[in-house]
């Protein structure tokens, strides 16, 4: 039933979790600083575009592999996945965000929840055997909690799409209702993206978006910044 796992999910996914998400703009700066998104209509297709064809294949698909292994109680496979999410992330502000946000996400967690792989994995980051990135403690939390895959993908794309609207709503700006606009026209195209990341083929896990990473490669450069990323 929903209310076994309703406010577990709400806890894991709220934006406002004190993870510092909210210091990071994943090279959403840039691309308001170099005039590319400049609108709500600029703004959404970042949104969308990032959604569609960058999480999809990278972050969002980590959730759903490290839920697998989780839900096997393979710690191998855990550790694994954290160390190619490290050289995915190619970005060096992007790769140190996901760290920050994973390490502390943990934090709040295991001070609560007695999972022994959770902990297991967490040693391992203490150990400096691991990293911690944010997508493989979420994928982890959400199987540990009792969270389906499906809700579970979904409120991390959701998650993910409320950071980035907020985001253009100071950088860009646009108005508050602009920001809920983008948000509602937003949810069919995650719905959608839910059962194409479960089905993902393994080889394309890991697709690379060089313009992204350009992006945030030239934000630890811009003249002034109000994001760590």
């Amino acid at each position: 039933m929903a209310s076994n796992f309703l406010g577990s999910l709400l806890h894991l996914s709220d934006p406002t979790l004190p993870i510092g998400g909210y210091s990071h703009s994943n090279g959403l700066e840039t691309y308001v600083q170099q005039g590319l998104v400049n609108n709500t209509a600029t703004a959404e297709e970042f949104v969308r575009h990032m959604l569609a064809n960058n999480l999809h294949y990278n972050d969002a698909a980590f959730v759903c592999l490290a839920y697998q292994a989780a839900a096997a109680d393979d710690l191998g496979t855990l550790l694994a996945l954290d160390e190619e999410v490290a050289a995915l992330k190619i970005p060096r502000e992007i790769r140190q965000a996901s760290l920050k946000l994973g390490i502390r996400l943990m934090k709040i967690f295991t001070r609560h929840e007695p999972y022994t792989l959770a902990k297991k994995f967490e040693a391992a980051t203490t150990a400096k055997n691991a990293e911690g990135h944010y997508c493989i403690a979420f994928g982890m939390y959400a199987c540990l909690m009792g969270i389906p895959l499906q809700e579970a993908l979904y409120a991390f794309y959701y998650n993910a799409a409320v950071g980035m609207v907020t985001n253009a709503v100071k950088l860009v700006p646009l108005s508050q209702l602009d920001g809920q606009d983008i948000l509602f026209r937003t949810q069919q195209l995650i719905q959608s993206l839910i059962s194409t990341t479960i089905a993902l083929d393994r080889e394309l896990v890991g697709v690379c978006n060089i313009g992204f990473d350009i992006r945030c490669m030239q934000h630890e450069l811009l003249y002034s910044r109000l994001y760590m990323s």
